[in-house]
């Protein structure tokens, strides 16, 4: 068992930032791939980011590419995301996923372990 607690969300204006972060426990946690997904209100569940086990290979959604990055510190055994130039439509639960899966899944069937969501809510 993998578990994952989530912090760092809160309400920020359009154009501000805010670092998640993902604390693990359990199990290694260099043999996991690591992800964030976010549900918005009435829509699925979606792959922001993930990235690769050490760290070299990452992933990022089209709507998030050049204002969000994922990284990682193994010796901590946390995942982080930076969000940068947050937009209203950035508002959503955001969740910090974990797999042993190689090659950066983003359909959530395949990620194994959650955490309990943090929200984020950007304001216009």
């Amino acid at each position: 068992q993998v578990q994952l607690v989530e912090s760092g969300g809160g309400l920020v204006q359009a154009g501000g930032s805010l670092r998640l972060s993902c604390a693990a426990s359990g199990r290694t946690f260099s043999d996991y791939t690591m992800g964030w997904f976010r549900q918005g209100p009435g829509k699925e569940r979606e792959c922001v980011a993930a990235i690769s086990q050490s760290g070299r290979s990452t992933y990022y959604a089209d709507p998030v590419k050049g204002r969000f990055t994922i990284s990682r510190d193994n010796a901590k055994n946390t995942v982080y995301l930076q969000m940068n130039n947050l937009k209203p439509e950035d508002t959503a639960v955001y969740y910090c996923a974990a797999t042993r899966i190689l090659g950066l899944p983003t359909n959530s069937r395949r990620w194994d372990y959650w955490g309990q969501g943090t929200q984020v809510t950007v304001s216009s």
